[in-house]
Order: structure tokens, then C-alpha cells, then sequence
């Protein structure tokens, strides 16, 4: 863990003047926690392993020094270039959306450099064609994920023998999603001696294993903080089978200039637009079903607010960066509670205040305590005058916080107040009838 004084301003991290006007016109005015700790190792060639918060800046955290030591080295070198199609920077990454993403991020950042560059974005759902020839004399920077990389390996339109730094973002995603074989392959492709910088939000006991067998000697930082959150959290309990109306009833109180639902399968993206509609609500969805060219359309026109309701499945869960959205909505509660925070975290980020609601009816009320356990919080269950929980279903719920209170094999007799005395603190949450203000 680091644990050095953080820098006050960008120059003191001791970025070149290009990326430091880039800055300033971009209006950054300092530092994140994550950049201010991780940019000087990075350009020192230290091995990272870095996890944030959503929304911290971690993009910038690898781009800055990775333009930067490509730019000093083709100033310093005194060699041609080496034709062939290779790759200086290698950043992989689970998503179309987020490679394309990060990809406009560094060509950004890049601005001041003329074009002297080249930062390629590939990705599955559109030609590889037009991938390859973009390829072609190779790339500084290559933005990629796994599968379409494979694919344009197989097709000699890239290599990986000359890799310098190689960045894998949201790390933790790739793997859940199912990567793994992939990664295998492409490490075995990738030169032994190289710098690794390593992101993920998570670090379940496949990320730790992965950091074993790539990183060399390490910084590990670490800046997650639920203190410094701008996002707001709220539950509300419905009864089942009124999670629709209450959602509708949301929009149209709250009159949500962009509001972003998840659920759990693509047939649910279009279901629960269709009855959205019927209650004069429009909505588009958003799901790896749809051509990435509506993707995109779908993305920019929610993002430019021509969109109001957008329901993506957890496809939209990692890496996009929405401008001050103003609101998450869980109608479906995440499969893995690992994704429970990828998912709020498109709200209150960089600083905005952002609200989080997720809807939970009786069923889902033994998976959201594990998603609370999962990342130690608590949240008090609120209802929505007019959509209370039936009298029924609180009973339940009482009677189930009331024997997760007893000891077990307590001595017949024993204990009886302290168990009165907690149901009636638990009991408090769920009696709670609060509307949203």
C-alpha cells in the first residue's frame, strides 16, 4: 500500500508540458486520489495493481504516462521506427463500449502531440476489415478486447512481440465474464519483460491469482473510500408484480431527466419497455443483442439527453462515464453482488451527487442482505405511499428477522429480552413508510 503525500496539482506529478495543456483545457483542476498516487510509479515502470472507486479517474491514471513514455522514447530514439504491425501499449479491456471509450479518452489527451500517436480501438460487432487496415503499420497504442484480438492475431494484423506496458482495465469484469481462456492465450503471446498495470474495482481470488503470475514487485494502491461518496442509496420494498407501476410512478414524480435501469436478461430490456409504454413512458434499451452501430446511436443520444429512459442489461455496468446522470434504478437485483456496485457507480461520479434506488420485493429480500454483506452496508427498506407492502409480507419479514435473532441452541427460556428487544430495532426498518423527497 502507498501511502505518500498527494500531489497538489498535475505538474508536481511530473507530467510534460503537452499533457499538462491538454489538462488545462480539459479543466482538470487536480488530481484524483487514484492519479495522485499511481502516475509517478507508472512512470517510474513500476508494476501496479490499483483499485477505485467508479468514476475516480482511472482512465487518466494509465493514459498520461503511457502517452508520455511513448513520446519521450520517440523523441530520444535515433532509430526508424520498425515497420511491421506491432503494439507499444496493450490496454485490454470486457466491453466494445468501454474500448471505445477509453480509446477517444487517449486520442484526447493525446492532442498536443499532432497526430504523432496512433491509438487504434478493436472490438467485436462491426468488420474486423476495417480494423485491419487500420492496423496497418502497426499501432503506439491499442485499445482491444480479448476475443477480436485473438481473432486479429490468427490474421497476422497485429503482433504482440514488442509489447512495453500492458494495462488490463476492470480486470475483475473480464473475468466473470468469462475471459479467462482468452487472457491465457494472449499473455502466452505477450514478451516476458514488460511493465503491467493492473485495475479492478473487486479483487476476487482469480484477480489475486492473476496478479501472482503477471506482476513483478508491485505497488498496490488502494483509494476506495465509501466516505468520499457523492451517491446516495436508497431501497424501496414492493410487493410482487408492482414493480413496474411503482417504477413508472418514480419517473413520472420525479420527471428524471435521465434515468438508467438494469435488469437481468435481454428479453427483460424489451418487456419492461413495452409496459413502460403503456404508461406513456418511452424508453430505448440497451443489450449485446442490439448491432453495435445502435449501441452506439442508443449510447450517444442517452448520454446527449435525447434519451430519458434508457434499460441496458449489466452490458452498461463497467466503464461508461455518463456526465452527471442523475439516477440508477435496480428493477432487477444484480446475479453477483460484486456488480451491485459497477452498476450504481454510473451515478455520482467525479464529484456529482447521484442516487442509487434499487426495487426489492419479497423474494428478493434474502439476495439484497447478501449483496449488503458483500460490501459491508445497511441500508434502511423505505416504501412509496400508495405501493406499501402488503400487511401479509411484513408479517413475513418480521417473523424471519425474529428467528435470525435467536441464538441458536440457546437453553430453553433464555435470552427472551434481548430478543425482544432486537426485533423491535428491525422491526423499525421495515414499519418505515417514507416517500422520496
Amino acid at each position: 500500500m502507498t501511502s505518500a503525500t498527494a500531489p497538489a496539482n498535475f505538474t508536481e506529478l511530473g507530467l510534460i508540458p503537452p499533457l499538462l495543456a491538454r489538462l488545462t483545457e480539459l479543466e482538470y483542476q487536480q488530481p484524483t486520489p487514484i492519479q495522485a498516487q499511481a502516475i509517478p510509479s507508472v512512470l517510474a515502470g513500476r508494476d501496479l495493481i490499483a483499485g477505485a472507486n467508479t468514476g475516480s479517474g482511472k482512465t487518466a491514471t494509465f493514459a498520461l504516462p503511457l502517452l508520455q513514455k511513448i513520446q519521450i522514447k520517440q523523441l530520444s530514439s535515433t532509430e526508424k521506427s520498425t515497420k511491421g504491425n506491432y503494439v507499444t501499449g496493450l490496454i485490454l479491456v470486457p466491453t466494445r463500449e468501454l474500448a471505445k471509450q477509453v480509446a477517444d479518452s487517449i486520442k484526447s489527451y493525446a492532442v498536443h502531440f499532432n497526430g504523432a500517436i496512433k491509438t487504434v480501438a478493436v472490438f467485436g460487432g462491426v468488420s474486423a476489415n476495417t480494423q485491419m487496415l487500420a492496423l496497418r503499420g502497426g499501432s503506439d497504442i491499442l485499445v482491444a478486447t480479448p476475443g477480436r484480438l485473438l481473432d486479429l492475431i490468427s490474421s497476422n494484423a497485429i503482433k504482440l512481440d514488442k509489447v512495453n506496458t500492458l494495462v488490463l482495465d476492470e480486470a475483475d469484469r473480464m473475468l466473470s465474464l468469462g475471459f479467462t481462456e482468452e487472457l491465457s492465450a494472449l499473455l502466452s503471446l505477450l514478451p516476458k519483460k514488460k511493465q503491467t498495470l493492473l485495475f479492478s474495482a473487486t479483487f476476487p481470488e482469480q484477480v489475486k491469482a492473476l496478479t501472482q503470475e503477471l506482476l513483478n514487485n508491485p505497488i498496490e494502491i488502494q483509494v476506495q473510500s465509501a466516505d468520499a461518496s457523492t451517491l446516495v442509496q436508497r431501497v424501496f420494498t414492493v410487493n410482487k408484480g408492482e414493480k413496474t407501476a411503482l417504477l413508472a410512478h418514480l419517473i413520472q414524480q420525479h420527471q428524471w431527466r435521465q434515468a438508467l435501469i438494469f435488469v437481468n436478461a435481454k428479453n427483460s430490456c424489451e418487456h419492461l419497455a413495452s409496459k413502460l409504454s403503456k404508461r406513456g413512458i418511452t424508453a430505448e434499451v440497451f443489450h449485446g443483442d442490439k448491432g453495435q452501430g445502435a449501441r452506439s446511436r442508443v449510447l450517444e443520444e442517452f448520454k446527449a439527453g435525447e434519451i430519458d429512459v434508457l434499460i441496458a442489461t449489466d452490458i452498461a455496468a463497467r466503464g461508461l462515464d455518463i456526465e452527471k446522470l442523475p439516477v440508477v434504478i435496480n428493477f432487477d437485483l444484480p446475479r453477483s453482488p460484486s456488480d451491485y456496485m459497477h452498476r450504481i457507480g454510473r451515478s455520482g461520479r467525479a464529484g456529482e451527487v447521484g442516487l442509487a434506488l434499487s426495487l426489492i420485493d419479497y423474494e428478493d429480500y434474502h439476495h439484497f442482505k447478501v449483496i449488503e454483506k458483500k460490501h459491508k452496508i445497511r441500508l434502511e427498506r423505505e416504501q412509496v405511499q400508495g405501493f406499501e407492502v402488503d400487511k401479509e409480507i411484513n408479517d413475513k419479514l418480521l417473523a424471519e428477522l425474529l428467528a435470525e435473532s435467536k441464538p441458536m441452541a440457546a437453553p430453553e427460556g433464555s435470552g427472551k429480552k434481548k430478543r425482544k428487544k432486537k426485533t423491535t430495532i428491525n422491526a423499525d426498518i421495515w414499519a418505515g413508510h417514507s416517500e422520496p423527497e
